[in-house]
């Protein structure tokens, strides 16, 4: 096959599954239809104008490439395990619902990365000097191609961990401001309300999350639980249970606060205590692999040349 052919191929699926990633993780800003958008702008606009001017008012990425990625996604969902669908699901909720992402987009980025990575090498193998076998370029393509496809799920989890300990860090300051709030004589819904206002973090906005529930008509209880759920920390398991526990038997709200935010306290002393542990452990890789070498090349390189200047380097 002629070079350019397989340069033009190669191109347009880098191109496409390149697209396909940027998709996945593109910040949709909130909105659900774009052409919802469209018809209610143009309506408090006061113009009139027909379904397809309103469509193709809408940019090329909501009209094509958006529709084409979810298409993908759904094709790829066919041949996914549901056990893996719904892990995705509870991955991304647990994420916090980044940028907008579903589980179709997720898939979509996953498939596309994979063969994006594949087709690139394939090209690079095929145009470059190195004289390898097929056999060895096949592996050398697969390996990566796998490191391709377990990219995305790697850093979803990396977006779980960081909201987990960004939710850790702020639960004890947080916990402060509603016990002064309920001191003060809000209510526990009214010192949550205050906790979003002033704070712009995850915690912050799990509680204003669990307001709009409970103004939907959701119970307390199962608003928190749902939150406890959707954070997935023990600390926050803890003061979920606290808070129902006070409102079913009755007990002072302010006192469990503090005591909780007492303990929460405690407990982000103990974390950082024992990630300063884990410090000169992590340190050995780096040290051994980047510092250690050079040291060595400093220190011994001057005696190697002496030595070699030697009789006794003459010998060899």
């Amino acid at each position: 096959m002629n070079i350019t052919v397989i340069l033009i191929i190669v191109g347009v699926i880098v191109l496409g599954a390149i697209t396909l990633v940027i998709v996945g993780v593109r910040d949709r800003e909130g909105r659900d239809d774009p052409l919802q958008e469209r018809l209610v702008e143009f309506v408090e606009r006061g113009e009139l104008a027909s379904l397809e001017e309103i469509e193709l008012s809408q940019s090329l990425t909501d009209r094509v490439i958006i529709p084409m990625a979810r298409r993908f996604g759904e094709i790829a969902l066919r041949f996914t395990p549901q056990n893996a669908l719904e892990q995705t699901a509870r991955k991304i909720e647990l994420a916090g619902n980044p940028k907008g992402l579903e589980p179709t987009l997720f898939w979509a980025g996953r498939f596309g990365a994979a063969i994006g990575i594949a087709a690139l090498l394939f090209f690079v193998l095929s145009v470059s000097a190195i004289d390898w076998s097929w056999g060895r370029k096949i592996i050398i393509v697969v390996l990566f191609t796998l490191l391709g496809f377990y990219i995305p799920e790697l850093l979803l989890n990396s977006r779980i961990n960081r909201r987990q300990d960004e939710v850790r860090k702020a639960l004890p300051d947080a916990l402060d401001l509603l016990t002064i709030c309920v001191e003060a004589g809000l209510g526990f819904d009214g010192a949550m309300a205050k906790v979003n206002e002033k704070w712009d973090n995850e915690l912050s906005l799990s509680f204003g999350r669990v307001l709009r529930e409970i103004q939907l008509g959701k119970l307390r209880r199962e608003a928190l639980r749902d939150m406890s759920d959707r954070i997935d920390i023990s600390e926050m398991t803890s003061f979920v249970a606290a808070i129902v526990q006070s409102e079913q038997l009755g007990v002072s709200m302010s006192k469990v606060l503090r005591i909780q935010a007492d303990q929460m306290r405690i407990r982000r002393r103990q974390a950082a205590e024992e990630k300063a542990q884990q410090a000169p452990i992590k340190m050995l890789f780096p040290m051994g692999v980047l510092i250690f070498p050079s040291l060595l090349i400093i220190l011994l390189g001057p005696a190697a040349v002496q030595l070699m200047r030697s009789a006794l380097g003459a010998m060899f």
